[in-house]
């Protein structure tokens, strides 16, 4: 299947004659566009290495690195339009900090003082879905009800809205990524889904998964699926920008798959050195996103040491804040996950809530008396 490439691994621009549409929006980006891209990745890249760094401090519960995912991430979430919803798993970190999500709201949820703190309606970005797939369905559900708003097809550009739904090769194979496709395809939703195709389902190569390109599965269900060098910033931006306006204007859903690799581990608990051999980890860091943009920057829009040092400090800075910020969260009161479970009081709630409250009261005399 034919990969959608615009810049190649050492940051030659290459056009795409194959689809004038995606070349033009392609052509549609600045160099100061370019440098934000950078910016972007850059950031988030420092901020994951932080979080990391936490985790194995002690600070965090767990910890999901998006090393190596950042182009796919970030061109697709600056295809989209304020109005635009996006669903992500527990990896998107760069999509929710371009779209506004301050890193520490995302922090905080792998500390457990709360359920994800940004605020959704301000930022577009759903909460994290933590169970495998489940948000595809939660997409496809909010796009149906999109179109139903009469915010699709009207050809108002502030108006008119798609949702962006992210997955994993590994989500590829649950059966609520299949369910969303054949009632976003049935109701032509407004629903981009967005497969980062990292190579690894933990432990699981994708080969093991799928015996064709996961883009091409699209077509069995009766929707467009394309293939994008996931570590191509250009190309992710322009192929998810071409799919949203689709979607947007009422002509459907459409599967991306970001072909990429996970360098780290699938989580902070995961050895990969257990099920993967280096060598395919070293051939997939000489295609590194951020190496391969620096080098375009410096080819061919004049970016210099001065501007790469900024954008590494800017990270520096981010990290540090980062750090002071989890490590000044409160713990919550342990009743206060009650409190959010029903928009109103609900008689087993509180019943739980009372049985909790004895409970730990319980435990609070069973320390006193072993004192």
């Amino acid at each position: 299947m034919h990969v959608v490439q615009m810049l190649t691994p050492d940051g030659r621009r290459v056009d795409h004659e194959e689809d004038p549409a995606l070349a033009a929006h392609a052509a549609t980006l600045t160099a100061e566009d370019l440098r934000g891209m950078y910016r972007d990745m850059a950031l988030a890249r420092r901020v994951d290495v932080e979080a990391t760094a936490l985790q194995r401090q002690g600070e965090l519960g767990l910890w999901a690195s998006l090393l190596g995912q950042e182009a796919a991430q970030v061109g697709s979430a600056r295809a989209t339009l304020p109005q635009d919803r996006l669903f992500p798993t527990y990896r998107e970190h760069a999509v929710a900090m371009v779209r506004g999500v301050d890193p520490a709201h995302v922090l905080s949820l792998f500390r457990g003082v709360d359920r994800g703190g940004w605020d959704v309606e301000a930022t577009g970005v759903s909460p994290y879905a933590l169970v495998i797939g489940s948000q595809t369905l939660h997409a496809t559900g909010y796009a149906m009800g999109v179109q139903r708003d009469g915010a699709v097809g009207t050809g108002d550009p502030a108006r008119d809205a798609c949702v962006l739904a992210y997955f994993g090769d590994g989500a590829s194979s649950q059966g609520d990524v299949n369910e969303a496709f054949v009632f976003a395809t049935a109701y032509q939703a407004p629903v981009v889904f967005v497969c980062q195709n990292n190579q690894w389902a933990i432990s699981v190569p994708a080969e093991r998964q799928t015996r064709v390109p996961i883009a091409q599965r699209a077509s069995g269900f009766g929707f467009p699926g394309v293939r994008v060098d996931g570590n191509d910033v250009v190309a992710c931006y322009a192929v998810v920008r071409a799919a949203a306006e689709r979607a947007r204007a009422g002509e459907g859903p459409t599967l991306v798959e970001a072909f990429t690799y996970r360098m780290g581990a699938h989580t902070t608990s995961d050895d990969p050195g257990r099920y993967r051999p280096s060598v395919e980890v070293e051939q997939w860091r000489a295609r590194d996103p951020l190496t391969r943009l620096e080098a375009h920057l410096r080819r061919d829009h004049g970016a210099d040491d001065a501007f790469f040092a900024d954008v590494a400090r800017e990270g520096d800075t981010a990290a540090s804040r980062l750090r002071r910020a989890v490590l000044e969260m409160p713990d919550p009161e342990p009743g206060s996950m009650f409190d959010h479970a029903y928009a109103a009081e609900h008689p087993q709630v509180e019943e739980e809530r009372a049985w909790y409250a004895a409970y730990l009261a319980g435990l609070d005399g069973e320390e006193g008396r072993t004192a």
